[in-house]
């Protein structure tokens, strides 16, 4: 980055400036823009860091300005400064060294006004006063609504993270996530919380006879099955491999044996895949009951429903099973 002028000697106009157009005193102000340097810089080259806050005014050619990450406030977004705008606004008010990299897109000239400067046209012209209040209220009102994009991508992207690829359901990640306030809620409001673990019955088997994309398309029958027959209020786990879950939030003991009979009784019905022109495959599956007890936490529960799972499982499959009394 060389000096080329000042820009009391260059051909360029105060209105050129978009912080200082229309100012009231142009004389005034252009004495103390006289003798700023005017900088020039090549493609790709980036502007010196200075220990000193600047206000760098584009004239000609573009700037690309990246906030700097390092403070871990900003992240990283990229801005291009065209002619008549400038970048620094933020380093001069604050009386800090600017830590935005800059680097000219091609060959730029820049006008460079150190904080002192910058402070006495302040003092000097209000029109520079309200433009830079401006300015900043626009940059302000940009980089709340980019926070709250990235707030609800980052959102969109954890709950996708939530969510099993394979069956659609919700997955370990969310139980882990979820469970524990379930199970804290309704022991503070002695609510009811019944939870139905779910086993597709001799799976390993089905997997050996029909191949893994059958099995694939099973399980995703399987968790079809699941979601359709609940309540809004209700949620279907991907527990691991072709173990799931669900949660009936507000269910009691009855209701819940009532629910894992029907989604029993569908599940035997359900069509892994319409091709008649093989023989129709058929997944079964055995369920295990639990209601949350005085006292419980989420792994308890759990361990309840999964013990009543094995009861089912002993007693033939494709059966209900209750963790105090069989079913």
């Amino acid at each position: 980055m060389k000096q080329i002028s000042t820009f009391g000697a260059s051909r360029y106009q105060i209105g050129d400036l978009q912080l200082l157009r229309n100012a009231d005193d142009d004389t005034t102000i252009a004495k103390l823009l006289a003798p700023c340097p005017i900088m020039q810089l090549e493609a790709d080259q980036a502007v010196t860091e200075s220990s000193r806050a600047r206000l760098y005014i584009v004239l000609r050619g573009s700037l690309s300005v990246a906030t700097d990450t390092r403070t871990g406030m900003a992240d990283g977004t990229v801005s291009k400064i065209l002619p008549g705008e400038s970048v620094g606004e933020q380093s001069v008010l604050d009386e800090e060294a600017n830590l935005s990299s800059i680097t000219a897109l091609e060959q730029s000239e820049v006008l460079v006004i150190e904080a002192d400067i910058v402070w006495k046209l302040i003092d000097e012209s209000n029109v520079l006063a309200r433009n830079l209040l401006r300015l900043l209220s626009f940059r302000i009102r940009a980089a709340n609504a980019q926070l709250r994009r990235r707030q609800k991508l980052g959102e969109f992207y954890r709950q996708l993270s939530m969510i099993d690829g394979l069956t659609g359901l919700y997955n370990r990640a969310w139980l882990n996530d979820l469970l524990p306030t379930m199970v804290a809620t309704a022991q503070g409001s002695h609510a009811p919380l019944a939870l139905i673990m779910i086993d597709l019955d001799h799976f390993k088997k089905f997997n050996d006879s029909h191949g893994h994309l059958a099995g694939d398309q099973a399980l995703r029958t399987a968790a079809h099955v699941l979601s359709s027959a609940l309540r809004p209020t209700d949620f279907a786990v991907r527990y691991g491999g072709e173990e799931m879950m669900v949660l009936l939030p507000d269910t009691s003991d009855k209701v819940a044996v009532a629910v894992a009979e029907r989604l029993c009784e569908r599940m035997q019905q359900a069509v892994v895949f319409a091709d008649m022109r093989v023989p129709l495959p058929q997944i079964t599956a055995s369920f295990g009951v639990a209601t949350l007890q005085i006292g419980q936490d989420e792994q308890a529960l759990i361990a309840a429903a999964d013990s009543a799972l094995y009861r089912a499982k002993d007693q033939g499959r494709n059966r209900v099973a209750h963790q105090a009394l069989m079913v």
